[in-house]
Formats: C-alpha cells, structure tokens, sequence
C-alpha cells in the first residue's frame, strides 16, 4: 500500500477511535447525570463515591445516608442503564434496517416492528400466556415484530422494488391496524388497572425496571451488535444494490431473512422492556454516518454509543421537564423525531432518492 493510502487510512482510524473515545467519554458522563439528577440530586462525587463503594473498592470512605445509596443503586442506576441498553439496541436495529431496505426512512417504529412487538407482548399480560417462564413478554413481543416486519415488506414489495413513500405508508397502515388491535385487547380485558397501567407503558418508558429485568435486553444487545458487527461487509454490500451483492457472492435472499429474525428479535426484547420508543433508530444512523461515513464497521459502534448518550438524556429530561409530573420517554423522542422525519423525506424529495430500494 503507497505511504499516502496508509497515511489517509490511518487518518481514519484514528478519526473513528476519536470518535467512539468522545463518545464513550459523553456515556460516562451521560450515565453520571442520569443517576445524579432527579427529585433528589445527589452530588455526581458521591455518585461516583456510591458506585466505587458497591464494586468493592474499599479506599472509598461512605459520607452518604443509605436513603441516596438506595436512589442511586436500586432506583436509577438499573432505569439509566436500561435506557443506554435501549438507545443503542435501537440505533443499532435502525441503521441495520436503512441498508437492508436501502432505505433511509427505515427504523423499528416507523414500519409497524414496535407495535407489532406490542401487540404480542399485551397479548401475554391479557391472557396471561406465560408459557415461556420469565421469557415470555419477550418471546411473544419479538413473534410480533418478525411478523409485522414480513408483513410490511411484503405489502410494500411490488414489483420487485420497495420505495420510500411505500414503505412508510405500508409500516403506517400496519402499525394503526395493530395498535387498535392492541387497544381493544386492553378496553376489553377484565383488568382495568393493569390495562391502565400497559397503556402507560405503550407511550414508552424506563420506569419499573429492576437488576432482575435488566439481563435479557442487556443480553439481546450484546448478540446483536456482534451478530451486525461480523455481518458489516455484507451491509456494506447491499449498499450498492441487490444485482451488485449478488455478484459479489451474497445471497441476498437469505441473508435478508435471517437478519430480519435477528432485528425482530432485538426489537422485540427491547420492546417488552421499555415499550415502543420511536424515532431512535431513525434519527441516530443519520446523524452517525456525517460523523464516520457509511462503512457499517464504523457506523455501528459509533450509533450504538451515540444512541445511548442520546435516551439516558432524553430520560433525564422526560424525569425534570415537567417535575414531579413524569413524562413518558417515547413521548420526547415522538417530538424531537417528528420534525427530522419531515425534514429526511423533503430532502429526499429533492434529491429525487425516492427512486427505488430494496
């Protein structure tokens, strides 16, 4: 390789170690906030000091009362870490399904995945489906969401195309059928305070979740971003179109099919523990690519960073804007996604990219 090809390749690495080093840094002190700010604000020292002394480190002298080790170890820290498990499970489906549809509109809410993931989940509280054991909202959540994804493919897949406006239009149809599915499921049910409590929770958000819960959407992130990580060529590859993938040696039909099981079954965990939050996976992969370009091997990581920075604060801001009223996450993330949908299709119009897809 000439001196200016390492040089410039180089750069880029170095450009993309920064990136995710700032990003890490942010996390840190994301997560600091999160377990620092709330009805009663704990100094973010004694934040460190709280959590260094739960690890074991035996130099930190406790100058804390046990009621502010309690909020910050058994309250928040399991609620900010859900959310940065979340943001970046979210991000990461987001940016896997823009170069799977090759479409820059694509993320979990907006094509139906999230309520379909929804609607298998209440479909478990209703009638107590527990057949699963402790797995069960997530196993019925992520049938839901593979099944809503093929639906909308397959509804927008006319002649051998997918486009943006198709696309969208397909997931919206789909998403307003399940969701008024799930809602008469909840006005029907025989249990009028815990259908109260699941229509809360269909607005998105972070509260209720303990160390127990926390394992398994830990656990779908975690497979995941390794699954996309070893697959990245391959996202890489559809970029340049089907005919080109193919000619490179992917089956493309294949890999489509197993990569939607696995986005299905991320989506779907996430989902039973956080609820449908919106937008997430829209905005971030977007925002991510200005910074390290379209290469998967450097978008992922970098989204998965980025969108958990982004809902631990989305999260902190949904616990103070309006205290001690809380607000639902899903709802700000509705209200900063809205408007960066609108602004991605006018640009889209413009650009004249509404041409063609997956």
């Amino acid at each position: 390789m000439p001196v200016a090809d390492r040089a410039g390749a180089t750069g880029r690495r170095l450009t993309l170690a920064g990136t995710l080093l700032a990003l890490t840094l942010l996390l840190l002190v994301s997560l600091t906030a999160g377990l620092a700010i709330g009805s009663v604000r704990v100094p973010p020292g004694q934040v460190w000091g709280i959590v260094t002394h739960a690890l074991g480190a035996g130099w930190v002298e406790p100058d804390w009362s046990g009621a502010r080790e309690t909020i910050v170890l058994d309250v928040r820290a399991p609620r900010v870490l859900l959310g940065a498990v979340v943001g970046a499970g979210l991000a990461v489906v987001g940016t896997a399904m823009q170069a799977l549809l090759r479409n820059p509109l694509a993320e979990p809410y907006l094509l139906g995945v999230s309520s379909g993931a929804s609607l298998g989940a209440v479909m478990v509280i209703v009638f107590g489906l527990t057949v699963l054991g402790p797995v069960s909202l997530s196993g019925a959540a992520f049938a839901g969401a593979l099944g809503s994804l093929l639906l909308v493919y397959a509804t927008a897949r006319t002649g051998g195309r997918i486009t943006s406006v198709r696309l969208v239009l397909a997931g919206v149809a789909i998403a307003a059928v399940l969701t008024a599915a799930m809602n008469l499921l909840l006005l029907t049910a025989d249990r009028g305070n815990q259908a109260r409590e699941v229509l809360a929770w269909t607005l998105g958000g972070l509260g209720g979740v303990n160390w127990n819960t926390l394992w398994l959407p830990s656990a779908a992130l975690g497979l995941g971003i390794a699954v996309l990580l070893a697959q990245a060529r391959n996202l890489n590859l559809l970029l340049a179109g089907e005919e080109a993938a193919t000619t490179m040696g992917l089956d493309v039909a294949r890999f489509r099919a197993r990569m939607f099981v696995l986005l299905s079954l991320v989506t779907g965990v996430l989902v039973a523990a956080a609820g449908p939050i919106g937008f997430v996976g829209l905005m971030l992969p977007h925002a991510v690519r200005l910074l390290v370009g379209g290469d998967h091997r450097r978008v992922l990581p970098t989204a998965a960073l980025g969108g958990a920075v982004f809902l631990v604060w989305a999260d902190v801001a949904a616990r103070t804007v309006a205290a001690p009223l809380e607000i639902p996450v899903g709802v700000l993330t509705a209200l900063c996604g809205g408007p960066f949908f609108l602004w991605l299709m006018r640009r889209d119009a413009r650009r004249g990219t509404d041409r063609g897809g997956a």
